[in-house]
């Protein structure tokens, strides 16, 4: 059921629908999503997501209800970049990366636009440009238990899983210390144990958190550019931008970062040291839908790609989709889509279709908005709900 609402005008310069009201939905157990569902006054609803790392799973709901009940009850979900030059360009205490904001403020863009689309009858990408890419290549992590055994042999065998699952590119996050040369034997010899496997049918990527220092990370990349990863993420940590740009200079295995740097402005710097040459901005942490097509139409200009993190549940990785789709710079969307049984899943519980996915590559949905239906009543069961209207923010705000 929606919530209370009450009559509120919006103001005279926002035009077409209004948002009346709201439902965040949040997990208090692994996976821990975070959904955001909007009501509008003509009952075209839309859901966004955003995606937080840790435990301050409460601090970003209470964050996120703050900006709705203050900035996006009694205004129009159109004025996407109004709303957004709002909460983050013109206020003085607000203009700053706060990782509690951005990605409240990416659940509400996200959700928006989901209402947009859906009240013109196209899908997201239709309203930024158009369809640019029709097959959308996708790869997936191993599992996580493998880095616990470190196994060369069990890493080639899952990878080959994988490629018969239909996947091309494979993550993997093999480096555990801070660059010994026992640890980088052991990475290494992961890596040629998956290329001896697959061969050429599968890139590998190397993912690490930035653990590494720049000099580690420079002999750890000479060690493994015989196998021809696809890149190196996060080499170091990102907030040096000069030492990670240091790291792509000493190497021919392209750069991807991107997973923790928030709105356009942050890969400002990123893009004009040629620090690195893969973008992997996070839709539902960054800022949304509009400011990662932002973020991809700078790195064209420096002829980089974009490779979105995805981290959260199916909105999210809705999200991303929009995003690629309309992008001509677009490599590889994440999509962790591979269970602990070997079987491909979207996170199908939670949305009445499952998300398109074909040997390898995500199919963008032709359905308006963000082209799901999530499946509320399981929603309902699993999830802690916080509800408000414009009557309550109203009440709110006069006090």
């Amino acid at each position: 059921m929606p919530p209370s609402t009450a009559e509120v005008p919006p103001s005279s310069a926002d035009p077409g629908l209004t948002v009346t009201g709201y439902c965040i939905y949040a997990m208090p157990e692994p996976p821990r999503w975070v959904l955001l569902k909007l009501f509008t006054d003509e009952g075209i609803t839309g859901f966004g997501e955003l995606t937080w790392h840790g435990i301050q799973g409460p601090t970003h709901v209470a964050r996120l209800k703050e900006l709705l009940d203050q900035s996006v009850l009694g205004r129009s979900p159109f004025i996407v970049e109004r709303l957004w030059s709002e909460l983050h360009l013109r206020s003085f205490t607000s203009r700053h990366t706060c990782t509690f904001t951005l990605p409240a403020m990416s659940a509400i863009e996200i959700a928006c636009w989901d209402i947009v689309g859906r009240a013109c009858n196209q899908p997201v990408y239709n309203l930024l440009g158009g369809l640019a890419n029709s097959r959308l290549r996708s790869y997936s992590y191993l599992p996580v238990s493998l880095f616990m055994s470190g196994d060369p042999a069990a890493f080639a065998e899952s990878a080959v899983a994988h490629v018969e699952k239909g996947y091309t590119a494979l993550k993997l996050d093999p480096v555990k210390g801070d660059g010994s040369l026992e640890d980088m034997d052991r990475v290494e010899a992961i890596f040629e144990c998956i290329r001896s496997a697959v061969g050429s049918r599968c890139d590998i990527l190397l993912g690490t958190h930035g653990q590494l220092s720049p000099h580690a990370a420079i002999r750890l990349a000479r060690r493994l550019e015989r196998y021809e990863p696809a890149w190196f993420e996060e080499p170091v940590p990102p907030d040096n931008i000069p030492a990670m740009a240091r790291v792509a200079q000493a190497t021919s295995i392209p750069i991807a970062t991107g997973e923790r740097l928030l709105t356009r402005f942050e890969f400002r710097e990123l893009l004009e040291k040629q620090a690195a040459s893969i973008v992997q901005a996070d839709v539902s942490m960054t800022g949304g839908i509009l400011e990662c097509k932002k973020i991809a139409a700078m790195a064209e200009c420096y002829y980089a790609e974009i490779a979105p993190h995805h981290f959260g549940g199916p909105v999210a990785l809705a999200a991303s989709i929009q995003v690629d789709a309309c992008c001509n710079n677009f490599f590889i969307q994440e999509a962790n889509l591979i269970d602990a049984g070997g079987e491909i899943h979207l996170d199908t519980e939670y949305l009445e279709e499952p998300i398109g996915w074909e040997n390898g590559y995500l199919i963008p949905p032709a359905a308006p908005g963000l082209g799901i239906v999530v499946n509320e009543e399981l929603l309902e069961r699993t999830t802690q709900q916080v509800r408000g209207g414009v009557a309550e923010a109203s009440a709110s705000r006069a006090g």
